[in-house]
């Protein structure tokens, strides 16, 4: 496979979303349009810290990374948070998911920030196999409060 891991333009939107819909449905929720404009105009944003990359295989996206650089209280320097990565069901198992986490990890020492890190549910076992090749699980627990009105 000749990959290319690289940040998504404007002409990556139609690809992205299709992807991003089904990351949405594998986390079992709907995708809501309000939500996905909104995300991809502020990947767009270079005034917004939501960045995303594709992973492209001979011209085709199959592969997306949103990711967010945020300030931290135990670090001097950003944070880079790997929201959302999500590879084509048809594309996996062949280093796709890897090589966005190792462009992702090449960026986090090239630009100097404090850590690159992510999370998943504890049930996805075929994603935590290659994130366990990475580093071993925080042992941290999430938890959210929603504030539904919004």
């Amino acid at each position: 496979m000749n990959l290319v891991i690289r940040p998504a333009r404007p002409a990556d939107e139609s690809r992205w979303r299709e992807l991003w819909d089904a990351y949405t449905r594998f986390y079992e929720r709907e995708p809501d349009e309000a939500v996905t404009g909104h995300l991809w105009a502020r990947v767009l944003d270079d005034g917004v810290p939501v960045h995303a990359v594709v992973a492209e295989s001979d011209g085709t996206v199959i592969g997306i990374a949103n990711y967010l650089l945020h300030e931290n209280t135990s670090a001097l320097t950003p944070s880079c948070y790997l929201q959302d990565l999500y590879v084509d069901p048809a594309a996996r198992a062949q280093g796709c998911g890897a090589a966005l986490i190792d462009w992702l990890w090449a960026e986090t020492r090239a630009h100097g920030w404090a850590t690159l890190y992510w999370q998943t549910k504890e049930n996805n076992y075929r994603a935590r196999a290659l994130y366990d090749r990475y580093t071993p699980h925080s042992g941290f627990l999430r938890y959210v409060l929603r504030n539904e009105q919004h």
